[in-house]
């Protein structure tokens, strides 16, 4: 099996229990959750709440009638952007976003939001002064990611949060990076909209995702559909859960996730958080001692999240990740990683970086190989 240092995209391998479940819903339950009163139909809806439940706990959402299953968290981050922003409104988002979220400010722009960009420093933090200095009296919404996806480099949400409430603005927290390692407590920090992946650090399956929303958050639908309740209206319910997740769900996916998210609260966040920090502080010290490697992300290790981001003087990104592969079955992420204004703000561009983003299931022996495999293929390139 190729030695797999990419979970920053999607995690791999999945624990036993998640292919279980997915298998198990398949096979034993089969129905469509809310579109049936008969026995299996009503277990997938209690299956469906119990997930739905679960992600309330795990990120602290106030009701869990308001987490809305999505395909992934660019879903989720578009319906968060589109279904509370109007003509006029400003917001302010950084340098270091990911094209899910940016993307979508940029179609809004074209529709009449002011959109505001704070550049991050060097290392990809963001100084919050910016984008305190950044309000305007329109500013409806401050959209951060808490942890890049580029670099690891853990951004300062809570000073961020502190913001949005003095300005009265709303706080969206794209948490694809950091749901399943870092803590994270919509409640006490002061988030109004989280946006993540069931398949990154939940460990769930692909093509799942959640938007948690906060108490009093106004949320318009942005797709229309059967819903299983209210079916004898024209238009799009807009009630919680329901009119934010037309058509049939997922439930295969949501109960892996909710397995996911069994396991992660069984092994320990804290104990996760460590691990995979560990191994990317020791892949770093690794890291330095190559000849003409360069590191990218914060300087701080408190700043630092489970991503090591480096280039190596004489070889394109793209060339290391393929000898990688083809030659050490070593599976790694090569170029812009969907965020070409980070690579902007940290040096990068345009050939990006390689990024190395070690999991629950990997190893220190994993490091070792990637190292010595990089010793090889520096010295095959001087020679």
């Amino acid at each position: 099996m190729p030695i797999y240092l990419d979970n920053a995209a999607t995690s791999f391998p999945k624990p036993e229990q998640v292919y279980t479940a997915v298998l198990q819903t398949m096979q034993q339950v089969g129905a469509s959750p809310g579109r049936g009163g008969y026995g299996t139909a009503l277990q997938a809806s209690r299956q469906l709440l119990a997930v739905r439940e679960a992600v309330a706990g795990l990120v602290n959402c106030a009701d869990s009638a308001r987490v809305i299953f999505t395909h992934n968290a660019t879903v989720a981050l578009n319906l968060a952007v589109m279904g509370t922003l109007q003509p006029g409104d400003h917001v302010i988002t950084t340098s270091m976003e990911h094209n899910s979220l940016l993307r979508p400010l940029f179609l809004l722009e074209k529709q009449g939001i002011v959109l505001t960009i704070v550049q991050a420093d060097a290392e990809g933090l963001v100084d919050p002064a910016r984008i305190r200095a950044a309000l305007r009296p329109a500013t409806r919404l401050l959209a951060v990611a808490h942890v890049s996806n580029v670099t690891g480099g853990i951004q300062d949400i809570a000073a961020i949060a502190a913001i949005a409430r003095e300005a009265g603005a709303l706080l969206l927290l794209d948490a694809a990076q950091s749901v399943g390692s870092q803590e994270l407590d919509m409640q006490r920090i002061g988030v109004d909209l989280l946006a993540a992946p069931g398949h990154k650090g939940l460990l769930g399956p692909q093509g799942t995702g959640f938007l948690a929303v906060g108490p009093g958050v106004q949320l318009r639908p942005v797709m229309a559909g059967g819903t299983g309740s209210s079916s004898d209206q024209d238009h799009q319910p807009d009630g919680f859960p329901e009119g934010f997740e037309p058509g049939t769900h997922n439930l295969p996916g949501i109960a892996g996730l909710g397995a996911g998210i069994a396991f992660v609260q069984a092994t320990g966040l804290e104990r996760i958080r460590q691990h995979e920090q560990e191994l990317a502080e020791y892949a770093r010290i690794c890291l330095q001692q190559l000849p003409g490697c360069h590191l990218y992300g914060p300087l701080q290790p408190d700043r630092r999240s489970g991503v090591v981001a480096f280039t190596v003087d004489g070889f394109d990104a793209a060339t290391v990740a393929f000898l990688l592969d083809r030659e050490y079955g070593i599976a790694v992420r090569a170029g812009l990683q969907c965020a070409p204004r980070a690579h902007r703000t940290i040096g990068s561009y345009p050939g990006g970086t390689v990024r190395i983003s070690p999991g629950w299931f990997n190893t220190r022996d994993h490091i070792d190989l990637l190292c010595d495999a990089l010793i090889s293929i520096t010295r095959k390139g001087i020679q």
